[in-house]
């Protein structure tokens, strides 16, 4: 009897712990937003005392504003919002509609939380005396604080299944450090108070724990165990990466010697190249063709221009490649289209970077509309980066899609460096030479991955391929239709 008690205790032990711990959120975030509300004078001197202390610790060290900032824009709605929607994808992918939209509802009750209690309480910023960033809107509570707590923190329950037992913790600590050094930022920035930070912490617990219970009640009604929190939300989803998949490249020393074989050998074709446009080709005809799109510069195209050339900065072929990466890992249930892109992205910046600095071509001899760049012009960066992360994600979708939109990929490998391309040599940055320098780059880069990483993944059954890769239902160990 004791024994079949035992399961029982540990169940209402752990529903009295968690319903405590959300009384104590709540509790604490009531207790906070009546002391903001109404001025109560010794918080106020807390919080302006640290709030000036941070200023002159952090404001005399540019680096530490810089970590501090780039720190801060991890709890942003510029990415809380796309990492979000790129999971909500991915889960409808995976037909786990249940976790898809707890994730949506969850999400969303955040970003209206935030700007109704910021309206309520309308607490103005810190004002101190060396303001290295500026905040928009009321202060309290901290949206970052709110924003990171309630995301990294579902995030954490949604995906917790996946992860071995051994690195749960670790799982979850990294969620938690992610969260605590994005409010410590928004203080260090100056931008909110210690109670702004503390009270979107205990609101975004809160909102979690209670959108959570609601999830276990909404399994608990449609017939579902309740397992652990420390099992996730749903055990039993098929959302792990890639469940079926043996090794991900055989031999990886072998490849991996042949991939540095291939990197070097590409390296030295573009240095050869890059030697003889600078130092044995005139470069008249060359700078030509800028001369001749300088002649066309107005403010409209100056502004289109702009737009062509940051499609192809790093920013941009970094968002490109974070989204495409979960979601091909969604459809395919492969690591080696992720890996192949990876490595395609890895290689293209290295080798950019060292052919550049040892070929060291000065930019064409026209006014250039970026101003100085800290790189040469051979090869073009933004160029290179464009032909391959279109290119590698041409190559995935085409080996792996039935479908007619796969040649829209196609399309946008041409489209995309085309379009940098002649922003770059429109706004001075880059001869036409420097663009073919980058074609070069990313034909012998690309093609060395596709025999060496990619081509090892195309002896899979027709069957299991289908016109998209069909999703393995394991609970009877075949593929089901696409």
């Amino acid at each position: 009897m004791a024994a079949e008690r035992l399961p029982f205790r540990h169940f209402a032990e752990r529903s009295v712990l968690g319903f405590l711990a959300v009384v104590a959120a709540g509790l604490g975030f009531g207790t906070l937003l009546l002391l903001v509300r109404y001025h109560w004078s010794p918080l106020l001197h807390v919080d302006q005392s640290v709030a000036n202390g941070l200023n002159r610790a952090v404001s005399a060290h540019p680096a530490a504003v810089q970590v501090a900032t780039a720190i801060s824009h991890l709890g942003g709605r510029g990415t809380l919002i796309p990492l979000v929607v790129l999971a909500v994808v991915a889960l409808l992918i995976r037909r786990q509609f249940r976790l898809a939209i707890y994730l949506t509802v969850t999400g969303i009750g955040a970003l209206i939380l935030d700007p109704s209690l910021k309206t309520l309480v309308g607490r103005v910023r810190p004002v101190v005396a060396d303001p290295v960033a500026h905040g928009q809107g009321n202060s309290f509570p901290s949206g970052h604080a709110l924003g990171s707590m309630v995301v990294y923190g579902m995030l954490a329950l949604v995906f917790l299944a996946v992860v071995r037992h051994r690195w749960r913790g670790w799982f979850v600590g990294l969620a938690a450090l992610i969260v605590a050094l994005i409010g410590l930022s928004r203080i260090a920035l100056g931008v909110h108070f210690v109670s702004d930070v503390l009270a979107g912490w205990m609101l975004g617990a809160a909102w979690i724990s209670v959108t959570a219970y609601a999830f276990r009640v909404w399994r608990r009604e449609a017939g579902l165990p309740t397992p652990s929190p420390a099992e996730g939300l749903e055990p039993e989803a098929d959302i792990a990466p890639a469940p079926s998949e043996g090794r991900v490249l055989p031999h990886p020393w072998a490849k991996g010697t042949e991939i540095l074989v291939g990197w070097v050998l590409t390296f030295g074709l573009l240095y050869v190249v890059g030697y003889l446009l600078t130092h044995v080709i005139p470069s008249g005809p060359d700078n030509a063709v800028p001369r001749w799109l300088q002649t066309f510069r107005t403010p409209s195209l100056d502004h289109l221009s702009w737009l062509g050339s940051k499609a192809g900065d790093t920013h941009a072929i970094l968002a490109i490649s974070l989204v495409f990466c979960p979601l091909a890992l969604a459809f395919w249930r492969q690591w080696r289209p992720v890996l192949f892109v990876v490595l395609t992205m890895v290689g293209e910046i290295t080798l950019f970077l060292c052919s550049a600095a040892a070929v060291d071509r000065p930019r064409p001899p026209v006014a250039q509309l970026d101003g100085h760049m800290p790189t040469s012009s051979f090869p073009s960066g933004h160029i290179a980066a464009t032909i391959c992360v279109w290119a590698a994600i041409a190559i995935v979708v085409t080996g792996r899609v039935r479908h007619w939109w796969r040649w829209v990929f196609v399309g946008l490998a041409v489209v995309m460096p085309t379009v940098v391309a002649l922003s770059r040599m429109y706004r001075g940055e880059h001869h036409p030479t420097d663009a073919l320098g980058a074609a070069l780059l990313a034909a012998c880069w690309i093609s060395v991955l596709y025999w060496t990483v990619l081509r090892e993944g195309h002896d899979v059954e027709p069957a299991a391929r289908g016109r998209i890769a069909a999703p393995v239902d394991r609970r009877v160990g075949q593929t089901t239709g696409s």
